[in-house]
Parts: C-alpha cells; sequence; structure tokens
C-alpha cells in the first residue's frame, strides 16, 4: 500500500534441482498355466500392491514398465512364462534424509553415497522379499483359481537420469548430475537430455518427462511454450499473406539471372552474325575479282569496230570467219569455266548477235594477238 493505492509487484523465480546418476532395473519371470486374461492382470495388481510396503521401508519407488507373454520352452502347450520388467528409482520419500549439510560439495558427496548405499540395499530387499512370495496364489469368484510362481529374478544398475531430468553441465561441482528441466523443456525417462517442447505442445512446470498438447487442434509459434497461452489457431491467411510478401523477394533473384541470360544471348548472336559476315565477305570480293577479269579478256578479243547496214556482199566471207573465230573463243571460255559461259561473255554474244555482223581487219587481230 502507498498514499492508500494498492500496489502490485511480480516475482520471477527459477528452481534448480538435481539428482545424482543411479538407478535399478529388475526382471522377473513367472511361470503360470494361463497368458494374458484376466487372472493375469490381476496377479500384476497384486504384484504392485505388495511391493508399495517394499517401497516405504528403502526409500524407493517400483514402476512395472513393460509385461511379455511367451509359452514356456520345456512344455509350450500347457504352460507360459510372463516376463515382467520392474524399474527402481532410489529417491523415494525421505531417501536423503541423513545429508543436511549446507554446503554444496559436502551434501553432493553426501548424496552419491547415500545412493550407492540405497542400490545395494534394495537389491538385497528385493531378494529376500520374491524368496518369500515364492507363488502368488489368485483367485475369485468369477474365476478359477491359479498360481503364478517366481523362477528368476535379475539385476542391472542404471546411469541414466530420471523422466525430467538432464545432464546439462550447469552443476560445476558434479557435471554427471541430473538438472531438473525447466518450463518449456522436457525429457523422456532415460534419455539424460532436456529438449524444448515441440510445435503444437507446452510445459508448465519444472521435471515434466512429456509435454502437454494443445487443445481443439491449436498449434504454437514457436518451440518450447511454457504456457497454455502459447498455443494460438492456425492462422493460414497470415501463413498466404507471408508467401505473398516473399514473391518481391524472388523476383528481385530470379529477374538478374533471366535478364543477364538475355544479354548472353544477344551478344553470342552479334557476335556469330560478324562471324559470317567476316567469312563470307572475301568471298564476293574474290568473285567480283574474277568477273572483271572476265570482262577485260573478253574485251580483247570482242573489241570490234561497229559498222552500218551499208556492208557489200564481199564482207560476207569476213563475217564466215569472223563467226567461226567467235565460236572458238566462246568454246575456249567455256572450257576454262568447266562449261559454264561468263556473264561477260554472254552479255558480248548478245550484243554482237543483235548488231550488224562486224568484220575482223587483220590490225585487229594483230593487236589482239
Amino acid at each position: 500500500m502507498k498514499h492508500g493505492i494498492p500496489v502490485s509487484q511480480t516475482f520471477h523465480y527459477s528452481i534448480f534441482g538435481y539428482h545424482v546418476l543411479g538407478g535399478l532395473d529388475t526382471v522377473l519371470l513367472f511361470h503360470s498355466k494361463f497368458c494374458k486374461d484376466e487372472r493375469t492382470k490381476r496377479f500384476l495388481w497384486g504384484l504392485q500392491d505388495k511391493l508399495k510396503l517394499l517401497e516405504t521401508e528403502q526409500h524407493c519407488k517400483f514402476q512395472l514398465t513393460a509385461t511379455f507373454c511367451f509359452p514356456s520352452l520345456n512344455n509350450p502347450s500347457d504352460e507360459s512364462i510372463i516376463q515382467v520388467q520392474l524399474e527402481v528409482s532410489l529417491f523415494g520419500p525421505h531417501w536423503d534424509k541423513h545429508c543436511n549439510s549446507q554446503d554444496m560439495e559436502t551434501i553432493t558427496d553426501c548424496y552419491r553415497r547415500t545412493v550407492q548405499h540405497n542400490l545395494g540395499q534394495v537389491q538385497l530387499a528385493l531378494t529376500r522379499f520374491f524368496k518369500e512370495h515364492k507363488s502368488f496364489h489368485i483367485t475369485g469368484a468369477d474365476i478359477p483359481s491359479i498360481n503364478f510362481t517366481n523362477e528368476f529374478v535379475g539385476f542391472l544398475k542404471t546411469e541414466q537420469c530420471s523422466g525430467g531430468y538432464g545432464q546439462t553441465k550447469q552443476l560445476q561441482r558434479c557435471l554427471d548430475c541430473c538438472i531438473v528441466c525447466a518450463p518449456g523443456m522436457f525429457s523422456p525417462p532415460k534419455n539424460s537430455q532436456c529438449s524444448p517442447c515441440p510445435l503444437g505442445t507446452y510445459s508448465l512446470t519444472y521435471g515434466v518427462a512429456l509435454c502437454t498438447t494443445c487443445k481443439d487442434g491449436m498449434i504454437t509459434r514457436v518451440p518450447g511454450a511454457s504456457s497454455m497461452t502459447d498455443c494460438v489457431e492456425k492462422e493460414r491467411t497470415k501463413q498466404a499473406v507471408s508467401i505473398v510478401h516473399r514473391i518481391p523477394v524472388l523476383l528481385l533473384i530470379i529477374l538478374p539471372a533471366l535478364l543477364a541470360i538475355n544479354l548472353i544471348f544477344i551478344l553470342s548472336s552479334c557476335y556469330w552474325f560478324y562471324q559470317e559476315y567476316q567469312v563470307g565477305s572475301p568471298r564476293a570480293s574474290k568473285k567480283t575479282g574474277s568477273t572483271t577479269k572476265m570482262e577485260t579478256v573478253t574485251g580483247f578479243f570482242f573489241r570490234i569496230p561497229r559498222q552500218g547496214p551499208q556492208a557489200g556482199p564481199d564482207a560476207r566471207p569476213a563475217s564466215d570467219s569472223s563467226h567461226l573465230d567467235t565460236s572458238a573463243s566462246q568454246g575456249s571460255d567455256e572450257e576454262h569455266t568447266h562449261g559454264a559461259p561468263s556473264p561477260a561473255v554472254t552479255l558480248n554474244l548478245a550484243t554482237v548477235t543483235d548488231e550488224t555482223t562486224p568484220v575482223l581487219t587483220l590490225e585487229d587481230r594483230k593487236d589482239a594477238f
């Protein structure tokens, strides 16, 4: 209360709990005539009830973890074997009543000694118990009586953490000690590791072996939820919006790659056309040079003065010889060009054919040769 006004305060706390390593697994074998029926269930219930008295005496806890039933090897048709696995925790009520020191190192050493002592005491107590209770007689008003006879007791010492504890190495004086898991964490029995609660689950308290599932199909946003309020409904619309928001980012990643590919394609196309042009140009120039040379040669042979239509009859023999000479020249040209006449030759021949028959004089022949 401050100035007559109530004042609220919030206090945050944390719990640090641990236990030393130590445990016991027990295997029990019983012979019976029946397997997996109502009488077997009653036998297991009776066994647990009788072990409760032993739990109080030895400051420990017994838990039936598994039961198997199979035919006997000696008489498989008339006899069955029931295998019972019994887990013994040495941390029952008042197990540490002799350790009262306030010093961390001293009390940790006391815990170790107490666990080892209680471990031996529990083994002796169980061995004595099953010798005294060799046979368990099960009867009832609705079922016939039957005996379950104990034939074997086996012990296995374990060095694993209890459920809800993990070896986090937070305690420097006892690195192999099992530390209690905080809210939002869990550790199944014999796991020895504290892990965050998966999505859709949560844990409210310390030392949880299994996380609690959210109700009505709700989920948690992140692993390691420590409160029921962390469970929310599935938000499909928000997921869709987040996908839409990611599209521009994807475009920024994809578009530069596409532009780079297009640019490479354009440059390679330009280079290819340039190479084709460079290869084609010498061929064209070579062909042009050959044509010019043929026109020059043809000009030597057909450099004939044109005459009018007044040529007399005496010119006929010369015309015949000229025609023969022209044919010979044309033949030699065809051989030179592998049977295909040059365009220049064809043009001159057409000119000679259309004009008046030329007369080749002696002086012209001398100039040609």
